[in-house]
């Protein structure tokens, strides 16, 4: 039985000083699923465990990002986390700061109901 997706959000994160991949990735996640609300699982009584969670976070330096960090902070499901290349680097070029913009896709599956 292949699983169907139900759920897909996008969010957006930056670190603004630090350079920090991860927490770029962990704010634009954090963005992606603040404002979802699922009430399936209580109108159903499915298992939250039955759910799988895919997460894509795009950054310019993908090899920065500590996946399973990201997939620890994940509140629901099975989660699986991947880093790929995109986001945005920003230069401040008065102060040589480098600002981290990342992108994330949330996914969210269960297996086919009949």
């Amino acid at each position: 039985m292949s699983d169907q997706r139900f759920i897909i959000e996008m969010g957006m994160g930056n670190d603004q000083y630090g350079m920090d991949y991860t927490k770029a990735a962990a704010r634009a996640i954090e963005d992606a699923i603040r404002h979802s609300s699922i009430p399936l699982f209580d109108a159903t009584g499915l298992s939250h465990d039955a759910m799988r969670v895919q997460v894509t976070v795009g950054v310019a330096e993908p090899d920065k990002v500590d996946c399973a960090a990201l997939i620890a902070s994940l509140p629901r499901g099975r989660a699986e986390v991947k880093a790929v290349e995109g986001g945005l680097n920003v230069v401040n070029p008065d102060s040589g700061n480098t600002l981290v913009i990342a992108t994330a896709a949330v996914e969210a599956f269960l297996p086919k109901q009949t």
